[in-house]
């Protein structure tokens, strides 16, 4: 999967769970900054991350993904 198709994936998540317009998200969108996310909503995505692509993301991995484009390129590296 290249990182267009993730990015993709990762807006559509994003735009279903914080109720956003999805082309308002770009790879700098920042998931505290820009689309309030509290602990527990990054918690709850991280999960959702996990699911949608079958990649199990160690938590202080998940500490270190703060932007759309941190998420993607997690994605992308982690690939099975």
């Amino acid at each position: 999967m290249t990182e267009t198709e993730i990015f993709a994936k990762i807006q559509t998540l994003i735009a279903d769970n914080f109720e956003i317009d999805k082309d308002k998200i770009t790879l700098d969108t920042s998931f505290q900054d820009d689309l309030n996310a509290d602990s527990i909503d990054l918690v709850e995505f991280i999960l959702q991350l996990e699911d949608e692509f079958g990649a199990e993301i160690p938590d202080e991995d998940a500490e270190e993904i703060k932007t759309v484009g941190d998420a993607v390129k997690y994605i992308a590296d982690h690939q099975k």
